[in-house]
Order: C-alpha cells, then structure tokens, then sequence
C-alpha cells in the first residue's frame, strides 16, 4: 500500500531481458536504506527489490510480461528517470491517497500547458466501466497522486506545482509520453456495487 507521495526518482541504470521478464537496475540514494524482499512503488507499479547493491546506491527489480504489457515498463530505456516510493508505514499520516501499486492501464499525454509558476498536464486514456475520473477527484500518474481539474469521458488534466515538477518525472513529460495510471479505488468499487445493482434490477 502506497500513498502517491514520491519519496525520491532513481535512474535505469541497466536492462536485462530474461526470457519474457526483464531486470531492471536501478540507481538512487535511497537504495543503502532498501534490502531485498522490500516493495517499491515504480511509476505507481509495485515490484519487489530481486537485489540490492548498498555500495553502488543500486537495486534490481523483476517485471513479468504482464506487467510489461500493462504499464510504461515496456518503454523505459537506460537513462530514464523513475518515480520511487516505499510502501507506507500504517501508523504514518496518509497525505495523499490509498495507492495499491496496481496499475490499471496506462495514458498519453496530449498536452502540456505552462502557467506562472505552475504547470497543467492533459491526459488521454481508453475508457473503461471502472476507470473513471471525477473533478476535484484523486488519481494516480506515475505513482503521483494527484487532483484532477478537468475531467471528460477519455481525458482528464492535473495541475502541477513546481516542487512536484522538479522532485518527479513529471518535468520529462512532454506530448507523446506514455504514464501509469491507477484509480481511485473508492471509485471502482462504488462503480463496481452500482454495476451488480442495475444487473440485479434487470
């Protein structure tokens, strides 16, 4: 369980395919305080640390092929820039919003938009029954949670505040870049409960 607090990014310093997985390592100063077994939200996917190299400031995480197929994974190079975050202590202060890690499909952003001292993100997704957004409602980009502010059937926009936009991947996107996203929770299941009632009415 995550909160969408970013606690620091990390590099890919290395991609290693395996059959249908692929290891990726990956460099941060947070690496000397991780140990193997521990989960670490990656762009809001939760992976397991395979390794960990306290000296180099490096860990190693597994993706299988579904996670490859589902999230932006399948797009990270050697280079790339990677939002990071531990899973949450249960007696610490929830400051974001219940993430789970599980990525429900992933968005193009079609539009960045800068103000004075502040940055609007537009994102388009394919819609689903369960994958929803509300403004003024909270999703998950990157593993970021945010607020949105405009929300239509297949897009929605987030404003971004500039420490956000220094401190997380979010100043790499540009128009094209390919995001997690996860949703709120709450929301799928109110959808899912709605769903089963009007099926039962019918």
């Amino acid at each position: 369980m995550f909160t969408g607090i970013v606690e620091a990014t990390g590099t890919v310093v290395k991609i290693d395919r395996e059959g249908g997985n692929i290891h990726f390592t990956i460099e941060t100063p947070i690496a000397k305080e991780l140990k193997i077994d521990q989960s670490m939200s990656h762009d809001g996917v939760c992976l397991t640390a395979v390794n960990v190299d306290k000296e180099k400031n490096q860990y190693t995480v597994t993706a299988i092929q579904e996670t490859l197929d589902k999230t932006n994974m399948r797009t990270w190079k050697e280079g790339y820039r990677v939002n990071l975050e531990r899973s949450m202590k249960i007696d610490a202060r929830l400051d974001g919003h219940i993430v789970q890690g599980h990525v429900d499909q992933t968005a193009v952003c079609t539009k960045v938009e800068e103000f004075d001292g502040s940055w609007k993100f537009y994102f388009e997704y394919d819609p689903g029954p369960k994958n929803i957004t509300v403004e003024k409602g909270s999703i998950s980009v990157n593993g970021v949670s945010l607020t949105v502010v405009d929300s239509e059937p297949q897009m929605f926009s987030v404003a971004i505040i500039p420490y956000t936009y220094d401190y997380t991947n979010f100043g790499d996107f540009k128009k094209g870049s390919v995001v997690n996203l996860e949703f709120d929770i709450i929301g799928k299941y109110v959808a899912r409960l709605l769903e089963e009632h009007f099926e039962a009415r019918k």
